[in-house]
């Protein structure tokens, strides 16, 4: 039952090799020429206003120095927020739900940040290690602790996004699944409570894309 369940999420269709459900998640490139010759329109606006306050905000977060790499959080979080919302839509393949991706978006980019902080910023990632006011005797179980928080990030942020994505859809689902068995005056609860569903879908797709970005950008912070 469980795997003709997650078999939903499998990618069905193949061609050389290389899922076609997948092609899915390059589809926003599509959208992109329109910004640059396309009239300013009400969702062109709302969307850069998005993107400036992000900017903003993970900018604060950041030395001056760094400032310019916000633009690599709100790339990131404009993709993840994409690929949840088409996830949402009937017959369309949910990649953002899948560890291929998140754990493609995760980990290249904590790599880069270790290198990056172990070569520039020695000392301070060792200091990291050993939080202030430690006592000397805790000092070996806290660089263990800090050691083993700091490898698992990547794992962490993947399992995360996919989890919260994979969830609600196995809910829907299930419930869906019931409505043939169900008579006329249940299956107007079960449409209600599919549209709720669908509605919390909606904001965790917003929650989860928002929070991958934040956290990749306090992971950039602490090597600053």
């Amino acid at each position: 039952m469980m795997a003709n369940l997650l078999s939903i999420f499998e990618p069905s269709s193949s061609n050389f090799l290389f899922p076609l459900n997948w092609f899915i998640t390059f589809l926003g490139l599509m959208f992109m020429p329109f910004i640059y010759w396309a009239f300013p329109s009400r969702w062109s606006l709302l969307w850069n206003k998005i993107t400036c306050t992000l900017h903003n905000e993970f900018k604060a977060l950041l030395l001056p120095s760094h400032t310019g790499s916000t633009m690599l959080f709100v790339a990131m979080f404009s993709l993840i927020l994409f690929n949840n919302f088409l996830g949402l839509l009937p017959y369309v393949f949910n990649s953002s739900s899948h560890m291929v991706m998140t754990l493609s978006l995760s980990l290249p980019l904590w790599v880069t940040l270790m290198i990056y902080g172990w070569v520039n910023h020695t000392q301070h990632m060792f200091a990291h290690l050993v939080p202030q006011g430690t006592p000397a005797a805790l000092m070996p179980f806290m660089v263990l602790i800090e050691t083993i928080s700091n490898i698992i990030r990547p794992g962490t942020l993947a399992i995360r996004l996919a989890a919260n994505m994979i969830a609600g859809h196995l809910l829907l689902t299930l419930l869906g699944g019931t409505g043939p068995s169900l008579t006329y005056s249940l299956i107007s609860i079960l449409i209600f409570s599919q549209i709720l569903l669908l509605i919390l879908e909606s904001a965790v797709a917003v929650i989860q894309s928002y929070v991958f970005a934040v956290l990749s950008t306090l992971y950039t912070s602490e090597i600053n």
